[in-house]
């Protein structure tokens, strides 16, 4: 993975939300360095898709490095892009759509490392349109006209989704999607307040486990091999504190290898933080985590952003992407 450029011009939104960032908001080292030890705040999406950094701080991957981890969880990457650009948090996990959407606009957000990419099965994925048992609707364009929950409006669950309906010859325009949080929605597809979810796993597991089904692989849709998630932070902090960023990089590129060959301490993990019971464990589908972001499927999720009208000009994947 190439190095970090180095003096990034911050945008105007960056200077403006440093006013309510932390006491490390300068950005001119990590929060809370002691006894050679740099703490360093993460905000995180209590999901499947960060199991990797839990399993590298348990296996000490970041401590080896001199660096303790204090994992944050927000409803999704939308939320979290403020809080590191802010200085809230040092580091953050996104959607890649999230970060697509803050570099359009010029937000000072710098790629560290992958997160988490589409298993590449169609049918398989481990996130999925679900919608709940005994449910008439077989297929995605019988969304039209539906109510789909999904975690964040405007970003990658209902643009990945809106590309499952056009591939199924439906019209996207007629969905009326619904934000609500990852762990709320099986509930609210069995209490009928959505007709549809965008469930990634444990969401997914859990609502199959109710008799719910998937009907598409939304994010499969969007490209087999799609980066889903990447961690990142800010080209201010990037740019005032490069070994530190170093130490976070390959601290995570060492526990996204890790996960990808220790499928069984992906799910133990799982139970540390979030709710899901111990007997769906072995149903989970676990994604894949590449130690690389895969450019060419972020490049298709921007079209799409592109044509959902997401941006208001083309985000620039040179300046977000390592």
């Amino acid at each position: 993975m190439r190095r970090l450029p180095i003096g990034l011009a911050a945008g105007a939104l960056f200077l403006a939300a440093t006013g309510c960032g932390s006491s490390d908001s300068s950005g001119s080292s990590g929060a809370g360095a002691s006894g050679g030890t740099t703490t360093l705040k993460v905000g995180v999406i209590p999901i499947l898709d960060v199991a990797p950094v839990y399993l590298g701080q348990k296996k000490g991957f970041y401590a080896e490095r001199g660096l303790k981890l204090e994992l944050t969880p927000a409803q999704g990457g939308a939320a979290i892009v403020p809080g590191v650009v802010s200085g809230q948090f040092q580091f953050g996990f996104s959607n890649t759509t999230s970060l697509l959407v803050a570099q359009s606009k010029n937000v000072p957000v710098k790629v560290v490392a992958n997160g988490v990419a589409s298993t590449a099965e169609k049918g398989a994925d481990f996130c999925g349109i679900t919608v709940k048992k005994d449910s008439p609707i077989k297929s995605p364009d019988q969304l039209e006209g539906k109510k789909v929950a999904v975690n964040t409006l405007n970003n990658i669950c209902d643009t990945s989704i809106r590309e499952s309906i056009r591939k199924a010859g439906g019209d996207p325009s007629k969905v009326e999607f619904v934000e609500m949080a990852f762990d709320q929605m099986p509930a609210a597809l069995d209490k009928g307040q959505v007709d549809g979810a965008c469930t990634p796993e444990p969401a997914l597991a859990t609502v199959k486990a109710a008799g719910g089904r998937s009907i598409a692989s939304n994010f499969y849709d969007v490209d087999p091999n799609l980066t889903v998630a990447m961690y990142f932070t800010s080209q201010q902090y990037a740019q005032k504190n490069p070994e530190l960023v170093k130490k976070f990089q390959e601290a995570t590129v060492e526990s996204l290898e890790y996960a990808d060959s220790h499928p069984e301490e992906v799910r133990e993990i799982l139970t540390t933080y979030t709710k899901i019971p111990s007997d769906l464990l072995d149903k989970l589908t676990l994604p894949h985590f590449p130690a690389e972001p895969d450019r060419a499927s972020i490049e298709r999720l921007a079209e799409l952003g592109v044509q959902d009208g997401l941006f208001d000009k083309a985000p620039d994947l040179d300046k977000l992407l390592p």
